[in-house]
């Protein structure tokens, strides 16, 4: 190989999940058929990392993608709560946090969660041809005003995060998939998500060995194959760089220090903390410096690679350097395609998974049974009975949500919709954002379901202070009947039990369809379906 041709492989570039140019969601990032079919055709681009589709229609394309390739490719996604999460048609877990709150009162039956989530989530995402799953997340979610890592954790203590991170590596371990602990070296404590902005982690050296490293300590003992950095400055280590481009943070903390020799990766070069003060080609110099093996989502690989490929050439970087991550590389697509090795171009056949029987391979009884347990065992209920109303012309069903426009858990058909419907109730949606809401009709007695969760560019992990005003006034005028939180339980804390007493509320960290299911049915369990159906 030429140096492009192993620069190449050190680059994951993003793709769509759909196959056709005209359902690209994100135009800025994921580039049309044919320049993904150049960087991985022409320039031996070494991975993709997926977004959006449903579990068939990425099947497919990946089908297409190993099609185009010379060397079988590492194939990626943020699926943290199961395929499901990112492709429709396979099972959606509740976020991790919702087996940390099972732990608290069970924590045998918590890791038991974790484990069979993990092993869920391998088996689901080889159904479809993924061989990396970018999980778990081991940051410890110690700020409630987080508002990209938030319930995406494995809970607030550092303890309980290694033990269950543990447990989900261990669950994926029977399956020939990639692991990731992420975000190097603690995502946890921050009030600023870095696709928008640079966190910085204040923390003394004791404190950073006491809280943010251990779990990952945990993770690489229990063997997971990979490690996200963050892009985080972290002073105590490193005054000028971020750890996602420090020398000092990635080879002399997580190489030196912790004896991590497998993958490490950058989180997205996309985002904001990282593309708006270094540019894309420094930034990918850098990370290679740094002692990064895998540069993820860069918004054009060419560039990356050129640059790469001149650091080299000008004495910056070493070949022998290059030549360290791609031996990893090869490692990590050995663990994958067992019986692949480098310089062997031939593609066996089972490059290639199988569409024709996905449906025996996805959300199956155990998956689903899992699912509905970890549901059931962290839902909190409180408040009271929710007492039928015969004045059925005046029930409203008031849906808040984060993005109007990226609510797949939401449509006529899903629970959060339909049920309330049988019953009478009016629906309105709203968003939780910083705009007025618009004024409501008054005197309508008002179910209010929130779905409020910290997500990546989600910007708030809670209630606006717009919408919490929204939710005083409903109380204040005696039109709040009950309460429906999904998602994150900072929100649930948003609201004192003197605020609640006497309204029935249930929370339930999923958001999915199941989630809905579940919530909504304990609410109206003793409602007497008849009352309220409507021909």
């Amino acid at each position: 190989m030429n140096l492009a041709e192993k620069v190449a492989q050190m680059v994951v570039v993003r793709a769509s999940g759909h196959l056709f140019d005209d359902q690209i969601r994100y135009p800025d990032w994921e580039p049309p058929n044919s320049k993904l079919q150049y960087w991985l055709q022409d320039l031996g681009v070494g991975g993709v990392i997926f977004v959006g589709g449903s579990a068939v229609d990425l099947a497919t394309r990946i089908q297409q993608l190993q099609s185009w390739t010379k060397i079988p490719l590492l194939l990626a996604a943020d699926i943290e709560e199961g395929v499901g999460q990112r492709f429709a048609g396979a099972t959606w877990f509740p976020p991790p946090m919702a087996i940390a709150a099972i732990a608290e009162t069970n924590l045998k039956k918590a890791e038991e969660y974790a484990e069979t989530m993990g092993a869920i989530t391998a088996q689901e995402a080889l159904a479809i041809g993924l061989n990396w799953v970018l999980a778990p997340v081991v940051d410890v979610n110690n700020n409630p005003d987080n508002p990209v890592i938030n319930i995406r954790a494995f809970g607030e203590r550092t303890e309980l995060v290694g033990q269950l991170a543990r447990a989900f590596i261990r669950g994926t371990q029977e399956y020939p998939v990639l692991t990731t602990a992420k975000h190097f070296p603690g995502h946890g404590d921050t009030a600023v998500d870095s696709h928008f902005d640079l966190p910085v982690i204040p923390h003394s050296e004791s404190r950073l060995a006491e809280v943010e490293l251990p779990p990952f300590v945990d993770a690489i003992a229990a063997g997971v194959d990979s490690v996200m950095s963050a892009h985080l400055l972290i002073p105590t280590w490193d005054k000028e760089l971020p750890a996602t481009l420090s020398h000092k943070i990635i080879t002399g903390k997580l190489r030196q220090k912790l004896g991590f020799d497998g993958l490490v990766v950058t989180d997205a070069l996309v985002m904001g903390a990282i593309a708006n003060r270094y540019g894309l080609a420094e930034a990918s110099i850098l990370a290679v410096e740094a002692g990064a093996d895998i540069l993820l989502m860069p918004l054009d690989a060419e560039v990356t690679i050129n640059a790469v490929c001149d650091a080299v050439s000008q004495g910056r970087i070493s070949e022998s350097r290059i030549d360290e991550s791609l031996q990893r590389i090869w490692q990590a697509k050995n663990k994958v395609y067992p019986t692949w090795q480098p310089g062997n171009e031939k593609r066996p056949d089972y490059f290639l998974p199988p569409t024709f029987n996905l449906v025996e391979n996805l959300a199956q009884s155990r998956a689903q049974e899992t699912v509905t347990q970890i549901l059931q065992d962290s839902i909190q209920v409180g408040g009271g009975y929710l007492a039928p109303n015969t004045d059925d012309n005046h029930l409203r069903n008031l849906v808040l949500v984060q993005d109007l426009l990226n609510s797949p858990f939401l449509g006529n058909h899903t629970p959060a919709i339909a049920i309330p419907k049988k019953y009478g109730y009016q629906l309105q949606l709203i968003e939780n954002n910083s705009e007025p809401i618009q004024a409501l009709i008054p005197h309508h007695l008002t179910l209010l379901q929130l779905f409020i969760r910290g997500n990546p560019f989600g910007k708030v992990a809670s209630l606006t202070q717009v919408a919490e005003d929204l939710v005083k006034k409903l109380l204040k005028s005696g039109e709040l009947q009950a309460l429906i939180i999904y998602g994150s339980q900072y929100t649930l804390k948003q609201f004192s039990p003197e605020l609640l007493s006497g309204i029935p509320y249930i929370f339930c960290y999923g958001q999915m369809p199941k989630a809905q299911a579940i919530a909504l049915e304990l609410l109206f369990k003793d409602f007497p379906v008849s009352l309220y159906s409507r021909e």
